[in-house]
């Protein structure tokens, strides 16, 4: 039947919120795999339950992984007693361990697992009771939700003040790569958020999205975020962008992060490294989008980040969302590769936006403590 809505007015009516958290013991995560025709939502009841909607990317954009994933853990751990802290801790340590072994490059989930068995070993030692020791533990996983919006807003306005600086103030044609807005994140976004930071200063002239192969988060997510919040937004094949920065006339190109090490390499959705390139050969500004919660110092350089390697399946095969039907589009038998992320030199980035500041990349470090 014919609502008589068109395909933006559907768009609009319905969910950017990836993490639903409203009581405690009650997590919902918006399954992504469904968009942009379908928003269904996945009760997440248990650390196994969360581990899968990582792995299959129900969930994804690492600071989303991050809260959903702690968010889990605190559903299971608010519905069990412990008689004693070394038995919270156990169960604790246990249930991270296994957590962080769904997507290793993306670095703010394990970040995430260290602060906490850090507060409960820091508690512990305090001689803190078993309940109290639970309650605050579940108190800092909580707070990871706002937190992380508050985070996007300063990074995004950081991000546009810099570059509008750099361009004496010129409206901005930017390219984006992935999904990096409210569904990878609790809202507002890191590099889309930058983009929401520029059209709300009316300096967004228009925004492009690559469809990002092969799993289609540039066209299924990016773009449904970019229709769903009126933004001027063109939907670009991966393979177009040199020509778009050429004949478009692109100012900028903006990219989120799963991992930024020590010397400013930084790991990022496959494609990025292209990306960098391309950018550097039309004098274009290349800039990474990453809260300081995705900022690893213990790498020295990216030679160090384990690259996650996806199923065969997902390069030689495609869903369709509307019937679930399951299509081949390669030729049966051909070989593949299929890197999740790649490392973008830092020699390629022109500043590192964090919601402390935009950063040259060798001097990241700098980032982790606010202005």
């Amino acid at each position: 039947m014919n609502s008589g809505l068109s395909g933006r007015e559907k768009i609009s009516q319905m969910s950017l919120e990836s993490i639903k958290y409203p009581t405690r013991g009650c997590l919902e995560i918006l399954d992504q795999l469904q968009l942009p025709l379908r928003t269904e939502y996945v009760t997440v009841k248990t650390v196994e339950d969360g581990w899968h909607i990582i792995k299959d990317m129900k969930v994804r954009g690492a600071p989303a992984i991050a809260i959903a994933g702690a968010l889990s853990l605190a559903v299971e751990m608010a519905g069990r007693e412990f008689d004693s802290t070394l038995g919270l801790r156990q169960f604790l340590d246990e249930k991270l361990n296994y957590l962080i072994t769904a997507r290793p490059t993306a670095v703010n989930l394990s970040r995430a697992a260290d602060d906490i068995t850090t507060l409960a070993k820091k508690l512990d030692a305090e001689g803190r009771e078993v309940n109290s020791v639970k309650e605050e533990i579940l108190t800092f996983i909580e707070d990871m939700l706002p937190a992380d919006i508050d985070i996007n807003k300063s990074m995004g306005h950081h991000g546009a003040d810099h570059i509008l600086k750099m361009s004496a103030g010129a409206p901005q044609t930017v390219i984006t790569h992935c999904n990096t807005g409210s569904l990878a994140t609790a809202g507002y976004g890191t590099a889309l958020g930058v983009i929401r930071a520029l059209a709300e200063k009316e300096k967004l002239d228009h925004a492009y999205c690559t469809e990002t192969r092969p799993y289609n988060q540039g066209s299924r997510l990016t773009a449904y975020e970019l229709v769903h919040s009126k933004l001027p937004a063109s939907l670009i094949a991966d393979s177009m962008a040199a020509y778009a920065m050429k004949e478009k006339k692109v100012t900028a190109v903006l990219v989120g992060a799963d991992r930024v090490v020590a010397n400013g390499d930084t790991a990022n959705k496959i494609g990025t490294y292209q990306l960098a390139i391309t950018a550097r050969h039309h004098n274009i500004p290349f800039y990474v989008c990453s809260p300081t919660s995705t900022v690893d110092l213990a790498h020295e350089s990216g030679d160090q980040i384990v690259i996650e390697e996806r199923p065969h399946f997902e390069l030689t095969h495609t869903k369709d969302v509307a019937s679930g039907q399951v299509l081949l589009q390669a030729a049966p038998g051909i070989g593949c590769w299929n890197p999740a992320f790649d490392v973008t030199p830092a020699s390629l980035i022109t500043g590192i936006i964090t919601e402390n500041g935009v950063f040259e990349p060798g001097k990241i470090r700098e980032s982790m403590k606010p202005r």
